[in-house]
């Protein structure tokens, strides 16, 4: 096989694996932000959290990181339901979510960072499960299973996700709380509750996203401002309150971020990335799966 053409598959290949990684940072985003209508800009910062997290009890216990991934949800879902409740009784029932609402996660990506250089400082940390080490091969093409299982989880969960907010009443009032939350009021459905609930799964999902996160690389407290921008905007793309939409952006975005990188340098695959992002957006504003209004 010619060496370009081998060099672009695996590229193609690994910007996959890397949007897996992706899908599974912006999907608690995709429902606090594009269905609930609330900028949570410490959605990363959260997710660091949970990797830092993982690392302690799964060094701790000897554990595979994305088993304690699934094992700590429950008490990032109990962290979303606190902060929620925080955020809506100071800001968002006097309406003023807008500005001070922002300003309010802008203060917990704080805590969160200073918290993390407290409890465990400065240092990367990092947990290599014993397949971290195993490449597949298929023909030309590598299969990391440092990237290939992460990728795999995240996928997995958010079609589970998808399969409730698509097939049950609870998940269909989630999606439907930001649009009109005085419909549901008329079906005896209490739309902070439902918010709260929603919120809560999306911390959940930020606190498996760490899991995944150091799998595949080492964290330090202040890595979420990594993914700030490119989390948002792959919600956008995919169309905000499309899950389905935000999985296709974030596999999308990795495919031409890693094949930029691959072919012209890494310093130059955010600027790539992110154009394209306004190239579709130019064309179609309201994402890949969003409707016309």
């Amino acid at each position: 096989m010619d060496p370009q053409l081998s060099l672009l598959l695996n590229g193609i290949v690994s910007g996959l694996l890397l949007g897996g990684l992706y899908a599974a940072a912006a999907a608690g985003l995709a429902i606090s932000f594009g269905m609930l209508d609330i900028v949570n800009i410490a959605h990363p910062a959260l997710m660091v959290m949970g990797a830092f997290v993982v690392v302690a009890i799964g060094t701790a216990l000897g554990l595979d990181p994305l088993l304690v991934a699934l094992l700590v949800a429950p008490l990032f879902y109990l962290v979303g339901i606190g902060i929620y409740g925080f955020y809506h009784h100071f800001f968002e029932r006097r309406g003023e979510e807008a500005l001070q609402g922002l300003a309010f996660f802008f203060g917990v990506i704080f805590i969160v960072e200073v918290g993390l250089v407290m409890a465990f400082g400065p240092e990367q940390r990092f947990l290599d499960p014993p397949y971290a080490f195993i490449t597949w091969r298929l023909g030309e093409v590598d299969l990391p299973l440092r990237m290939l299982v992460p990728a795999a989880l995240a996928v997995t969960v958010v079609g589970l996700l998808i399969l409730w907010l698509r097939r049950s009443f609870t998940g269909l009032a989630i999606a439907a709380v930001a649009q009109d939350a005085d419909a549901l009021r008329l079906m005896a459905v209490d739309p902070v509750k439902i918010k709260r609930l929603a919120f809560g799964i999306s911390i959940a999902l930020a606190g498996m996203a760490g899991g995944a996160l150091v799998v595949v690389q080492p964290v330090e407290p202040s890595s979420g401002q990594i993914f700030i921008g490119r989390v948002f905007a792959i919600v956008i793309m995919g169309g905000m309150a499309s899950l389905p939409g935000m999985v296709t952006a974030a596999l999308l975005f990795g495919v031409v971020e890693n094949v930029t990188a691959t072919f012209y340098g890494p310093s130059w695959s955010p600027a790539v990335a992110f154009g394209w992002l306004l190239l579709v957006l130019a064309f179609r504003p309201q994402g890949l799966f969003g409707r016309a209004a």
